[in-house]
């Protein structure tokens, strides 16, 4: 099954967003938006992992959560991968807390390589955000990126991190298979 540990931004943060990226959905014809429903970010990539991995797997994701208070983020300006000019993939960065988050993404990582599922991308840097849209063929998505450059959504608690089983298929789909509160925050 192919797996990733996640955080999930509240529905106030994701309509704020949708309503940053209407008008351009119209606009953008090469782009295949990515449903709000689907929007995360990502701590860990774990790719296809083995049934037998799951309860080996699921404590030390608790144990990841557990080591860590929950932190405050927004969903903040854009980009694209490669690059604007030549995209495969338009996101949304984050700002807040970014030292808390990839020092969860890095326990997140560990606690799944000691539980044998390593991450595909190890040793790669962390590039947190949240995917808008994908192309096939590259694609000019700079006048979007510039437009969404000041956007700076609400202020929310990551709190809680979820274990998702994806598949892919026509229509994404993913389903959570467990999830593990952070230490309420001391501030």
């Amino acid at each position: 099954m192919r797996l990733f540990v996640g955080l999930a931004p509240p529905a106030v943060v994701l309509d704020d967003l949708e309503a940053a990226c209407a008008p351009f959905r119209p606009q953008a014809m090469d782009l295949r938006w990515t449903s709000r429903e689907l929007w995360h970010i990502t701590l860990a990539f774990l790719g296809e992992v083995g049934e037998e991995t799951l309860p080996k797997l699921m404590p030390r994701l608790e144990r990841a959560a557990r080591r860590h208070s929950a932190f405050g983020l927004s969903l903040a300006s854009a980009g694209a991968f490669p690059s604007p000019a030549r995209a495969n993939v338009l996101w949304t960065g984050l700002s807040g807390d970014r030292k808390a988050l990839g020092e969860l993404a890095m326990s997140v990582s560990a606690g799944a390589r000691r539980a044998g599922a390593p991450p595909p991308d190890e040793g790669r840097r962390y590039r947190p955000h949240v995917t808008l849209a994908r192309c096939r063929a590259p694609v000019d998505v700079r006048r979007i990126v510039s437009e969404l450059s000041g956007y700076e959504g609400p202020t929310w608690a990551a709190a809680e991190i979820y274990l998702i089983r994806s598949t892919l298929g026509g229509s994404s789909r993913y389903e959570t298979l467990g999830s593990w509160k952070l230490r309420p925050r001391t501030d």
